[in-house]
């Protein structure tokens, strides 16, 4: 096996003493994320935010039980803690383009955010509009969800890179907060987890170990939680401290970073969401089909069918992750009207790939396209494929068709690759 080609695979181990935003930045920055890349962007957060007039950002290391480990300390000058879940989901939508961190990082940060605010509307029976956030209405929350955008954009996890979790420690006992006095873990927090499928562990302390912005985090990022670590070759290692101290258990978040197996880097876990339709326009397929790719699905398919009473219908085939099961469900049974999604957990045998970029010129005009590579388990090349959008704007701006860009693009690829 080519060793270039190798998938990573990122393990987010928070089955000790659970997870919180500032404890997933500071691993990240112990893995080797870029501080003044993170620090930059958690400051700029306040231009972006109304009643904050900065962001202080401390990065140290720290022992915790013995154990050596970063720390991020991040403090907010800010008048109102107290914010609509609109403002932060502008906040940290602003944040993220301002910074022009890449589509995967922004919409990761997206999904963190919403997911975060949509779960305390719910909970609170209001709206995204409505509901206003007490404890997660700090600029604390925005700050931390940058920061890990920006330090996972800075480690490339985003692309070609299996993202799981451990079960997450979640505590236990009771604790106060603005609504008083609950059980841990938070509301918001098992509520969460619960709607993302990821396994929790109670304990081992009567403490609140995972906050809702830490589990938010977590299931935007990674596909699911695994009860052991799968076959890999762990490659790094970055702790990530806490801020309080426990008698018992070290307050650390550990995060792996290595390659898969060669079994688990052909294969993958995938759901397979269908649903038939007998009632459904053209126009209405065709728009769920974009709003489905939007939002992160794997591949859609269109399959004609004849239902009761010879009825033409059609069948829709969704490849997702297991992270976005409900987000696509809830678009099927929303924009289609069906009343039920079919759920077939499986697994497919995938082609490596990696994303190039090549140097093209054509009468004259030099552009960049974008290339992906497909390998087999050995290394060698299967396909190689521009990118649509690519091609497509070169052959409006020349007026040349769009078969003959595509071509060329193709064969200076293949050239390219030839000669590394």
């Amino acid at each position: 096996m080519n060793p270039n080609i190798e998938r990573r695979i990122m393990i987010i181990d928070c089955q000790l003493a659970g997870i919180s935003g500032d404890m997933i930045v500071a691993a990240l920055l112990d893995l080797g994320a870029s501080p003044d890349k993170v620090v930059n962007a958690i400051r700029s957060v306040s231009g972006h935010i109304r009643d904050c007039d900065r962001i202080d950002v401390n990065i140290s290391e720290t022992i915790k039980r013995g154990f050596r480990a970063k720390q991020v300390k991040i403090t907010p000058y800010e008048t109102e803690e107290h914010r609509s879940g609109t403002e932060l989901i502008n906040a940290v939508s602003d944040s993220a383009k301002a910074l022009r961190l890449s589509p995967e990082a922004q919409d990761f940060a997206a999904r963190s955010i919403r997911t975060l605010v949509e779960t305390e509307a719910k909970l609170h029976g209001k709206n995204v509009d409505g509901v206003v956030l007490h404890e997660a209405g700090s600029v604390d929350t925005a700050a931390d969800i940058i920061g890990a955008a920006t330090a996972l954009d800075d480690l490339g996890v985003f692309r070609d890179t299996k993202i799981y979790s451990t079960p997450v420690a979640v505590g236990g006992g009771l604790f106060r907060f603005s609504h008083g006095t609950v059980a841990s873990p938070a509301p918001a927090t098992l509520q969460i987890l619960t709607e993302r499928k990821f396994s929790i562990i109670g304990g081992p302390l009567d403490l609140e170990l995972s906050t809702p912005t830490g589990v938010s985090i977590l299931t935007s990022l990674a596909e699911g939680s695994l009860k052991y670590l799968p076959s890999m070759s762990p490659e790094t290692i970055g702790y990530g401290a806490g801020e309080k101290d426990f008698d018992t258990v070290p307050n650390i978040l550990r995060v792996i970073i290595g390659k898969a197996s060669e079994l688990d880097s052909y294969q993958e876990r995938v759901v397979l969401l269908e649903t038939n339709l007998d009632d459904a326009t053209g126009e209405t397929i065709g728009y769920t089909i974009e709003r489905l790719f939007a939002a992160g699905a794997k591949d859609v398919s269109i399959i004609p069918i004849f239902e009761k009473k010879s009825r033409p219908g059609w069948i829709i085939s969704v490849v997702s992750s297991n992270k976005d099961i409900d987000l696509l469900t809830e678009i099927l049974t929303s924009e289609t009207g069906t009343l039920g999604v079919r759920v077939h957990p499986c697994h497919r045998k995938i082609l490596d790939r990696e994303n190039r970029k090549i140097d093209l010129t054509i009468s004259g005009v030099r552009a960049e396209v974008n290339v992906k590579v497909a390998r087999d388990h050995q290394g060698k090349i299967v396909n190689v494929k521009p990118e649509y959008e690519d091609i497509r704007d070169l052959s409006l701006k020349l007026g040349k068709p769009f078969r003959e860009i595509h071509e060329a693009a193709t064969q200076k690829a293949k050239k390219d690759l030839l000669s590394v």
